[in-house]
């Protein structure tokens, strides 16, 4: 009896086994939601995450991590005077048929060029400065000439740079900061002095008429401050100067031209003010457009310090296999999801105005997932919390739980039709069952009584 009721019991569970337990091959995988978790950064950019790639038949979906930096690179804006050397000198030949005068026209005007294309918040004016072809007027206002006052127009100003004389034959910077600091507008904005020379100073205003003296550059070198005083940015470029161990023939002394040079100006790493370049002429455009060019242009709005965390529930841990599809563009990301909080952990140094840097990763169905989890909806993330360094140089952390969403489904199992072989199968096995039962059952009652 025992024995009967074994055996319709292991062929019922057969047949439950058959109906009601999820198999790999059969369940269903569909996406319930798709919402895009969005984080703000600042005014203009965010970061995002959003499914990308659904490929339900094989039971996988690709997800991506995106930040964008769409801020804008400012440009430069406020007032420029260029003060640009025009002592003979400058009509030195410095490679074939090129003279260093070609090197700086050529280049300033590319840098006017430049910085004015698209921009109505900037102007140009242009100075510039050697000695009087009349030596009476040496050391006065007039050793410098205005040569273009301000202006937004590049063609005028690159016209009047091109035809920039030179004849003075020695140099008085000192003339052509003073000159263009008249010329400024009482505006309150940036203003930039931006000076071109191939010499030494060796004349100033009111000098005591001796070249390269002490005078000279403590006079030069007080316009320079008296500018920086005044919260104008000077950027000096110097330029052409080889015989810096030489003493100027005027001196006294032993001071040479480079100590000269460091007297009024310092030196590239600590400068009397602003900033300065003291260059090889093969250097001249390479400073000019590409350095000077970027000292006018205002701070980055650089994004930095960006670390982003992507944690993911312990259902989807479990039955899903993890893989990124690509790596990062920018920035480093942990090799595989940390088993102590479920994430990954995405850093960026830096990004900047206009960058997007994407990761994707894809998660996959286990062949052996828990069945359980067929019929719940999924969210294929817990969180994401992110952290930054904004423009202002704070720190910046926010959260965000928005996430695409999943479901596994078991397509409804028919019982068997009355008529087929399983059911044939089925209901002879239990009558069989029932029979035998019975028989023995009457076998036993009979032996009992005898």
């Amino acid at each position: 009896m025992k024995k009967s009721v074994f055996i319709t019991l292991f062929l019922i569970l057969i047949l439950v086994a058959n109906i009601s337990f999820a198999n790999y091959e059969t369940v269903t995988m569909t996406v319930v939601e798709e919402p895009v978790c969005t984080i703000e950064i600042g005014e203009n950019s965010k970061f995002e995450k959003r499914l990308i790639e659904k490929n339900l038949n094989n039971k996988e979906v690709t997800l991506q991590l995106q930040v964008t930096n769409e801020e804008t690179s400012l440009q430069p804006t406020g007032e420029i005077m260029l003060v640009i050397d025009n002592s003979m000198s400058m009509e030195e030949i410095v490679e074939g048929t090129t003279t260093r005068e070609d090197l700086v026209i050529e280049s300033a005007n590319t840098l006017v060029n430049t910085i004015l294309e698209g921009n109505d918040n900037l102007q140009v004016g242009v100075v510039s400065f050697s000695t009087n072809a009349d030596v009476s007027l040496e050391g006065t206002i007039n050793d410098a000439n205005l040569v273009s006052d301000l202006s937004s127009d590049p063609q005028a100003l690159t016209s009047a740079i091109s035809n920039i004389q030179y004849t003075g034959p020695r140099t008085d910077l000192e003339s052509g900061l003073s000159l263009a600091s008249q010329y400024f507008t009482e505006e309150d904005n940036n203003k930039y002095v931006i000076v071109l020379t191939d010499g030494i100073p060796n004349v100033a205003l009111d000098y005591d008429g001796m070249y390269y003296s002490d005078d000279v550059i403590n006079k030069t070198k007080a316009q320079l401050q008296a500018l920086d005083s005044a919260e104008y940015n000077v950027i000096t470029m110097l330029t052409g100067i080889t015989e810096t161990d030489s003493v100027p023939a005027t001196r006294q002394d032993d001071k040479t031209y480079g100590d000269i040079i460091e007297e009024i100006f310092g030196t590239e790493s600590t400068p009397t003010v602003g900033k300065f370049y003291n260059v090889q002429d093969s250097e001249i455009e390479q400073t000019i457009t590409n350095n000077i060019y970027n000292d006018l242009l205002p701070i980055e709005q650089v994004l930095t310090d960006i670390v982003i965390t992507d944690y993911f529930p312990q259902e989807i841990i479990d039955n899903f296999d993890f893989a990124y599809v690509s790596e990062p563009n920018i920035g480093n990301i942990s090799a595989e999801v940390n088993p102590e909080n479920n994430s990954i952990t995405w850093t960026i140094s830096e990004l900047r105005p206009g960058e997007t840097a994407t990761v994707q990763y894809k998660l996959s169905l286990k062949k052996d997932f828990d069945s359980s989890i067929v019929g719940k909806i999924l969210d294929t993330n817990e969180k994401v919390d992110i952290s930054y360094t904004n423009l202002d140089g704070e720190t910046v952390e926010d959260t965000s739980d928005v996430t695409p969403k999943l479901k596994l489904t078991e397509p409804p199992v028919e019982l068997p039709k009355a008529g087929t072989p399983l059911m044939i199968t089925l209901f002879v096995a239990l009558v069989g069952v029932i029979i035998y039962s019975f028989v023995r059952f009457n076998t036993l009652n009979k032996n009992m009584k005898h």
